[in-house]
């Protein structure tokens, strides 16, 4: 887990909190700019030691820390120089005092002339900052291109050129960063999206802001932490028996695909659900009970066959291997017009895409293929905009959303909006969202609270498929989770 702020906030809302500090409470600009400037490089010299510098700096506050930087780098024997786009003389303000202290310093720089030198150098993007408002292009584009062809490590200020750091979305192009250094309030862009992919590690610096300019300020979103689990999973009283913990009703497993069905059950059992029920094609059920005798597993023709097994559940999960058939259409029908609290995925999002209905009591977890399908738009859209997106299918189905992708993103009925940023990229593998959706729905077994339950499941999920990879992301599978959520569904405080 990343030790970064529990809250996120959008670019202009830091920008907010920039003009209070400054404004209301009497911190200078350039303190600010100069703070920024020192924990950055910093950053760079506990990395890559002293390594010569080449600093790109555009316009406005992000290339006056980018002159901070190498004022710094210069005053501690460290050779750096600046490759601007914008005209030094041409920069205002607190940018303009960077520029004249790094002048008194000693510094040099030169115009961009379409490349960037080579050699064992670490390359500062201060190129653009958070005010990006439409796609990098012209010399700029050309600058992000030539620091990404560079064969050096790169440390983007605030926020890799070219990314959107509120949605986390690439606005035409943008640096792949290793570091990212971002101050005052945490941008949300940078942990969902293509955030993780082009911020690289995230390190983060309040600045030493007074902590009332934060006073009213809502955030848009909130980052899941160990916390939130501690908090939701206490130890089980000494006189438990396995009906305080709830019974899981999994259905699915359509032709060919019993293991999904396995595959919820057994995360709905490790994830501390007291009972587990499987409902299948009734050739499926010697496979799924014969590989987890603990899983109840019942062959199932019809939707009236499922009405027995709904009677004695507590929660549904319904989708895992479920497919688009007359049969699986029947079940979900089914599932849906019965009461209880029902946990959504895969082809169940699928048929519920060509029907759509606000039923309530439920949770949603598509991908963003699936979220699109649901929403009437394309991927690339949801990309581009998972913050909007998770809250619109909240509010269109009355259901707690998750969006999941890097940065999984969980939306409440209010708008409120969890951002988990654990997980890897060897979870992107077949299985994983049938397991997402075992452990949510043993945990909503348990609390009876959906948006805890999707929140905290997400989170589990996350942190489990952490532990799997320390021997490798390539070659992980949706199982090698199982042994760590147990562990995370008992978390010490």
């Amino acid at each position: 887990m990343s030790d970064l702020p529990v809250s996120l906030y959008s670019p202009s809302q830091v920008r907010e909190l920039d003009r209070r500090a400054i404004q209301d409470h009497g911190v200078p600009g350039y303190t600010l700019m100069t703070r920024a400037g020192e924990f950055t490089y910093r950053a760079i010299r506990e990395r890559w030691g002293s390594r010569p510098l080449v600093v790109v700096c555009g316009a406005g506050n992000n290339a006056g820390d980018g002159y901070v930087i190498a004022r710094l780098a210069l005053e501690a024997g460290c050779p750096a120089r600046v490759v601007y786009l914008v005209e030094p003389d041409n920069l205002k303000g607190d940018a303009a005092r960077a520029v004249a202290d790094y002048a008194e310093a000693g510094g040099q720089w030169e115009a961009f002339n379409g490349k960037l030198s080579g050699g064992e150098v670490a390359t500062v993007d201060a190129l653009l900052g958070t005010g990006l408002d439409r796609p990098v292009s012209g010399r700029f584009a050309d600058a992000v291109a030539a620091i990404n062809a560079g064969s050096g490590p790169v440390l983007a200020v605030d926020v890799p050129s070219g990314l959107n750091a509120d949605t986390g979305a690439v606005m035409g192009t943008a640096v792949r960063a290793d570091v990212t250094a971002t101050f005052v309030g945490m941008k949300c862009g940078l942990l969902t999206g293509k955030g993780p992919e082009f911020c690289g590690a995230v390190l983060y610096d309040s600045l030493g802001v007074p902590p009332e300019v934060f006073d009213g300020m809502e955030a848009k979103a909130t980052r899941l932490t160990a916390n939130d689990a501690i908090r939701a999973l206490a130890p089980r009283p000494r006189d438990a028996h396995k009906g305080i913990s709830g019974h899981v009703l999994i259905v699915g497993g359509g032709p060919g695909m019993p293991g999904a069905a396995r595959l919820a059950g057994d995360a709905a059992l490790r994830s501390g659900a007291g009972l587990v029920s499987v409902a299948t094609r009734p050739e499926h059920v010697a496979a799924v009970a014969a590989g987890r005798p603990e899983l109840m597993c019942r062959g199932v023709d019809d939707g009236p066959a499922l009405a027995p097994l709904l009677e004695r559940a507590t929660v549904v999960a319904v989708g895992p291997g479920l497919g688009q058939t007359p049969w699986a259409k029947d079940l979900l029908k089914t599932v849906l017009a019965s009461a209880l609290p029902v946990v959504l995925d895969a082809d169940a999002l699928n048929l519920l895409a060509g029907s759509p209905t606000d039923r309530g009591n439920w949770i949603l977890t598509p991908h963003p293929g699936e979220a699109a399908r649901l929403l009437g738009q394309d991927t690339a859209s949801i990309q581009e905009n998972r913050f909007g997106a998770v809250k619109e299918l909240a509010a269109r189905y009355a259901a707690v959303a998750v969006l999941k992708g890097a940065g999984s993103l969980v939306c409440d009925t209010y708008g409120h909006i969890s951002l988990c940023d654990a997980g890897n990229p060897g979870m992107a593998v077949a299985g994983m969202g049938d397991v997402l959706t075992g452990v949510i729905a043993g945990l909503l077994a348990q609390t009876h609270d959906p948006e805890t339950s999707a929140r905290v499941g997400v989170l589990l999920h996350a942190m489990a498929g952490d532990d799997a990879s320390r021997i490798g992301e390539r070659g992980m599978m949706a199982s090698d989770l199982l042994p760590w959520i147990r562990r995370h569904a008992n978390p010490r405080s």
